[in-house]
Order: C-alpha cells, then sequence, then structure tokens
C-alpha cells in the first residue's frame, strides 16, 4: 500500500517499489514547493542533523551542528533517527547522519526502527536528498562504524547524492568530526548560497544538546574520591561497591541516567611483569617520558588490540592463535581470547613476538571508562556516586584484574585524585511527566540509574508510580541497597519491588522470570503509558528481558507476534521503551 496522505489512488496498476518511489518522489515536489512558498522569509535552507546514539556522543555532535548551520544562517533541526520515516527523509533537502554502532555491528537503540523501514523494498527513493554520514565507534571492535556505514550505503542505493565522503571516527573522535562538521556545512552554505545570520528550527523538531563541559577525556576533572564503600557482602562471589565523586568547583551539572566516565591507571603490578618479560627497565624514553609511566596512563595492556593480533598471527603462523583466526569464525575468536590479555599472548608467541620498539605501536591508548550514574542531582548536587562490580579472575596460572574497576576499588582510597568528566545520556532519563508511571529493569549493577530516578521522583515530589524489578545471585549478600529500597517502598516512593535471586532455590530465576509473572499487571501498566527502563549487559540479560516484554504483550493482547512487535515499536518510537546497556 502507498503511504497514507499520498495522490496515488489505491487501485493504480503500480507494483509496491514504484509506488513507493513515486510517494517519495510527490513528496520531494511537495517539500520544494513549500520552501518556495516561505522564501521570503525563510532560510536559504535546512539542515535535518539525524542521530542515533547509544551513549549521547552522537546527540552531543548533533546539537553542535544545529548551532553551526543556524550561525551560518541556514534552518536546522535535530532529530533522533527513529523519529524519522523513509516519507519524511524523501522530503528534505539535506541531511547529515550522525551515528554510533552498537553491539556487534548494530543500529544503536534509536535508530533500528528508522534502519528497518530504509531497507524495507518499500522505501521511497531519494533523489532530492543530498546527504553526508558521521560514524562514531571503536577500532577495537570487528564492526567499526559498521552503522554509519550501511546507513551510507542504503542511502546511495535509494538514489541520494552524498556531499561529502564519510568520515568514520575512532574513541577520540573530537577532532576528524570537527573537521567533518565544518567541511558539511561550509558546502551546504556555499550550495544554498547561505550568508550567515541566525538560522531557524522547523516546528516540533528537538532542541539541541546540552552544551559540551571544558571537562572531556583530554581534559578531565580532578574529583576527590569522597566515598569508598562496599556494598555486597562477606560471602558474595561478586564485589560491587558504592562510590561518591566529590564536584567541588568544577561546575558539572548532571541528570539522572547520565554516565560519568573514570581516566583509569593501570596497575604497576602487571606493568612491571609485563617489563620483566619485554626486558625492559621501564626508565626508557618514549615521547619524551619513561616508559613505565607510559604504560601507566597511555597504554591499554590489559585487552589485546586488532593490530597486535594481526601481528602475532603474521610472526607466528603455526601458533593456536593464528589457528583459531584461519577458521574465521569471530565466536571462536572472541571464545579464545576470553580472559587472556596482552601479556598472555604475548608469551604465548614465544621467540615471535615483538620486542618493545614493535609492541608500543599495536598497543591502544588507554581509554576511559563510563558507568551509569547512581544519583540525582536534586538528592546529590554536588556529588555524583557510581555503583561499580569489582573485576577479578583467575586460572592455574594468573590472577586478572579490571583496569578501572580494581583500579577503584584497591588503588583510590577515600581523599584520592580521580580524573573525571560527564558523559551526558539525554535519551535515558526521568519522563519530564511527573504522573507517569515508570518501569525500571536491572539486575545487578544495573540498579545503578534506577537508585538515581527513584532519589529524583522522591525529590520532585512525582506522583507517577515506580516499579523496579531486580535480582543477583544471592539475597543475602547480593541485594545492594536493600536498606535504601526498603526506606523508598515504605514512604511509597516505590509501589512495586519485584525481586529475583536466582541461586537461591534449585530453579534458577531471573528477572524476566518475574517480568512473566506479573505479565497482567505489567501489561496494564503499559496501557496506562508506563515508560520502561533496561539497564545492564547487552549480550544476555538485555535481550532475555526484551524478549519476555515482547511475550507479555503478545499474551495479553493475544494478536500474534507482529502485533507485540510493533506495539514495542511504538514503545520505542515514543522513548517509552529505553536502554542502557553495555
Amino acid at each position: 500500500m502507498p503511504p497514507s496522505g499520498t495522490l496515488i489512488p489505491a487501485d493504480a496498476p503500480f507494483s509496491a517499489a514504484q509506488e513507493a518511489w513515486l510517494a517519495g518522489f510527490i513528496a520531494g515536489i511537495a517539500a520544494a514547493g513549500r520552501r518556495d512558498a516561505a522564501a521570503g522569509d525563510a532560510p536559504a535552507a535546512t539542515v535535518d542533523v539525524l542521530f542515533g546514539t547509544q551513549t549521547g556522543n552522537a546527540e552531543l555532535l548533533a546539537g553542535e551542528l544545529v548551532a553551526g548551520a543556524r550561525a551560518r544562517g541556514l534552518g536546522a533541526n535535530a532529530l533522533a533517527l527513529d523519529a524519522v520515516t523513509p516519507e519524511r527523509l524523501a522530503a528534505m533537502s539535506h541531511v547529515l547522519v550522525v551515528t554510533s554502532t552498537y553491539g556487534e555491528g548494530e543500529m544503536p537503540d534509536n535508530a533500528g526502527l528508522f534502519w528497518e523501514a530504509l531497507q524495507a523494498d518499500t522505501a521511497p527513493r531519494l533523489e532530492g536528498l543530498r546527504y553526508s554520514v558521521l560514524g562514531l565507534g571503536d577500532q577495537g571492535y570487528d564492526d567499526f562504524c559498521q552503522a554509519a556505514k550501511l546507513i551510507d550505503t542504503r542511502l546511495e542505493q535509494l538514489g541520494a547524492t552524498r556531499l561529502h565522503d564519510r568520515v568514520d571516527c575512532d574513541v577520540d573522535f573530537e577532532e576528524p568530526a570537527g573537521v567533518w562538521s565544518a567541511a558539511v556545512l561550509e558546502l551546504i552554505a556555499a550550495e544554498t548560497g547561505a550568508s550567515g545570520g541566525e538560522g531557524r528550527a522547523e516546528p516540533g523538531a528537538e532542541a539541541p544538546a546540552r552544551t559540551r563541559s571544558p571537562w572531556n577525556k583530554r581534559n578531565p576533572y580532578p574529583s576527590r574520591l569522597a566515598v569508598n564503600r562496599l556494598l555486597s557482602s562477606p560471602g558474595s562471589a561478586k564485589e560491587i561497591r558504592h562510590f561518591e565523586f566529590d564536584l567541588g568547583d568544577s561546575g558539572i551539572t548532571y541528570t539522572a541516567g547520565d554516565a560519568l566516565a573514570v581516566v583509569p591507571v593501570n596497575d604497576d603490578a602487571l606493568i612491571g611483569t609485563l617489563l620483566e618479560h619485554l626486558g625492559a627497565s621501564g626508565e626508557e624514553e618514549v615521547d619524551g617520558r619513561p616508559l613505565v609511566e607510559v604504560l601507566r596512563t597511555g597504554r591499554e595492556i590489559r585487552t589485546p588490540s586488532k593490530e597486535l593480533i594481526a601481528d602475532l598471527v603474521e610472526r607466528a603462523p603455526s601458533s593456536d592463535l593464528a589457528s583459531v583466526v584461519a577458521h574465521g569464525d569471530r565466536g571462536d575468536l572472541d571464545s579464545w581470547l576470553w580472559g587472556r590479555d596482552v601479556l598472555d599472548l604475548l608469551r604465548d608467541a614465544g621467540s615471535a613476538a615483538p620486542g618493545l620498539a614493535e609492541l608500543l605501536p599495536l598497543l591502544r591508548p588507554l581509554q576511559a571508562r563510563q558507568y551509569s550514574i547512581s544519583s540525582s542531582p536534586l538528592a546529590h548536587p554536588d556529588r555524583i556516586h557510581l555503583t561499580v562490580a569489582s573485576v577479578r579472575y583467575a586460572n592455574a596460572l594468573r590472577r586478572y584484574e579490571g583496569v578501572a574497576s580494581t583500579y577503584l576499588a584497591d588503588r583510590t582510597a577515600e581523599g584520592t585524585t580521580v580524573g573525571v568528566h560527564l558523559q551526558p545520556n539525554a535519551s535515558f532519563g526521568v519522563p519530564a511527566d511527573d504522573d507517569a508511571p515508570i518501569v525500571m529493569i536491572g539486575p545487578g549493577t544495573g540498579i545503578a540509574p534506577f537508585r538515581g530516578f527513584l532519589h529524583e521522583r522522591a525529590a520532585r515530589g512525582a506522583s507517577g508510580r515506580n516499579w523496579l524489578f531486580f535480582g543477583d545471585q544471592h539475597r543475602a549478600t547480593d541485594f545492594v541497597y536493600e536498606d535504601e529500597l526498603t526506606a523508598l517502598r515504605e514512604r511509597g516512593v516505590l509501589t512495586e519491588l519485584d525481586l529475583a535471586f536466582s541461586r537461591d532455590q534449585a530453579e534458577k530465576i531471573y528477572v524476566q522470570t518475574r517480568m512473566r509473572e506479573r505479565s497482567r499487571e505489567l501489561y496494564a501498566w503499559l496501557e496506562d503509558g508506563a515508560y520502561v527502563y533496561v539497564c545492564g549487559d547487552a549480550s544476555r540479560m538485555a535481550k532475555d528481558v526484551e524478549a519476555a516484554l515482547l511475550g507479555v504483550i503478545g499474551e495479553q493482547r493475544g494478536r500474534g507476534e507482529d502485533d507485540a512487535a510493533e506495539y514495542l515499536a511504538d514503545l520505542r518510537r515514543a522513548k517509552r521503551y529505553v536502554r542502557d546497556v553495555y
């Protein structure tokens, strides 16, 4: 069927693809007409900045692009990709796409519906569209900037004209993103005759993202760690800690749902072992700094880079690593690499391993680690709280520790200064409507943002109901923030609390089990306008929770899987189903 509102008769002798092309063509003509009619007082052109984001970086850049476009006399809008239908896209003239990639080459959460519609056979032709794409990613992953690559290619396939080549940014994205932004905006300004001055936004466009803070990965704020407290009880298989960072005179303002990036320092014991293996003293000079300092704060020495893996395969083609890589199965490679670090791979390679000079360029820069904030600025305006699981494991030969989690746990006593910077996440926050009910699903440390949400709603005096699904292994040792949650329940802030401690009985029970058990009530909350939030592990938990949510919807509606999927898609479009997963 042609899109609603088109001039194509229902019985016209066209295929679905032909109807879609005509719909896009007509939409383009209509849009051009509207622009011509308003030419007397309109900006030279309107730039639609479409962003796909998981952690907020793409949205932040989108806001800066909007500001830059308006400064050049262009109209500008910032829109989440899922807010744009193919028909609306066909009516646009100049589009800039900024998107991250999530998981194993997947679209970020607010871009999946857009991509599904864009790749459909019924997607309209886009001959009237000029565009460019900026990808944000991490070269440490095989599917580097895959979402951006897919969108870029599909827009070209649909007839759109690329006004600037796609740029794929690694984790240090600021400089290449800035160069791309300036280039594309100057191109649009030049070809549309924009002459500067303040442009405007279309009605209904999203406001630009928050202003960038002066504190960032290149200039972290030296925060005093005020609290380092163990949350899990003796006997727990996990070590969960509560940290509080003093914001001092930083001027940092945060929102419940944001993340905090912590700049870690590598463990001296591991550095010493690595130096011993390399036959180095640590005093060797590297770019004007002692090698030991470079390894402490400048290089990733836990997770092997793709470049190091490729180098070792070339040097030792008969090694176990080379054999696994030769099979071409990424799952097998991930399994083989799990638990192994740089030192393990160097030892496995034996005499074929690279020496110090060859190794250093193969080590990636040490990156900040992001953690969901577990506080509300209304309750704690001068501090940011984190809830962190310390990563520790061992095999028969060695013990291993997480880079940032054990840096915080073991080597940052209260009063220690830690480099931090805010990572805003505008797509994951408490709804503005204080009457709206919310459902929060966060096992383990996934509870972090929801502790902040509950404190936020309590401070705002919000009347909306709050339902938390939380779980871990054992209630006796792993029920973190039990006293706080109990108090919030008694005060009426926490309306419903469903707990799932998986190993307290013979049959394992998870949060998705509790969701299915409360199927009727959960669906009733959705029908009452509830927002659903999920936080935690992306590889398994988040997928299992989504499957459970689809099952609840399907069971209660009784209209089949397609109907349940569309119901959930509507929740996504309305920003009533959002995730903070990692």
